[in-house]
């Protein structure tokens, strides 16, 4: 692994602990066992260091959602799983989850800033497929992907936060079926 790599993953690692406001480049340096001024060889500052992981860590979330899809399913099946990839992604993955927590208790605008970032990848991702999949679709894909999201995302995350009982996937496919892929 370069060295670029190496701080990186330190970096990734750090944020993860201690989350975005809390990190250092001193601390980031520590853990890659590197000197300070190493890092800004690469990195202008804490904000480029933390951009860089963010754009690698879209790009981990959309590899997951394309390694589900299925060419003999249909458009509705493959959206279904990629979005439920990518939530279970944004909700599992140790630095997504940790800044997930700190943008809602800090309000932190680099926090804030990142998570439109990803949530936007995410609508850009599934905006592509729905227009590479159904090419005569008559709505707007951005906007049609747009909803799909924030409509995943409110029947996976935030449901849990309101009721006891989590929906499960199963449920949550038939809905979106049931109600709004058979309009596709």
């Amino acid at each position: 692994m370069d060295r670029k790599q190496e701080i990186l993953k330190a970096a990734a690692k750090t944020f993860s602990l201690y989350g975005y406001k809390a990190t250092s480049v001193d601390q980031i340096a520590r853990e890659a066992g590197v000197g300070k001024g190493t890092i800004y060889t690469f990195f202008a500052n804490k904000e480029d260091l933390f951009q860089a992981i963010v754009l690698s860590t879209i790009e981990e979330m959309k590899q997951q959602a394309v390694r589900v899809l299925d060419p003999s399913a249909t458009p509705a099946e493959n959206a279904h799983k990629a979005l439920i990839k990518m939530l279970e992604f944004r909700e599992t993955h140790q630095l997504l989850a940790r800044l997930i927590e700190e943008e809602r208790a800090t309000k932190s605008k680099a926090v804030y800033d990142m998570m439109q970032q990803v949530e936007k990848a995410i609508v850009e991702f599934i905006e592509q497929r729905l227009s590479r999949a159904l090419p005569d679709l008559e709505s707007d894909p951005k906007l049609l992907a747009y909803l799909l999201y924030k409509s995943y995302v409110a029947f996976v995350v935030d449901w849990n936060q309101l009721y006891e009982q989590p929906l499960d996937e199963k449920t949550i496919s038939q809905f979106f079926h049931q109600s709004l892929f058979k309009g596709l």
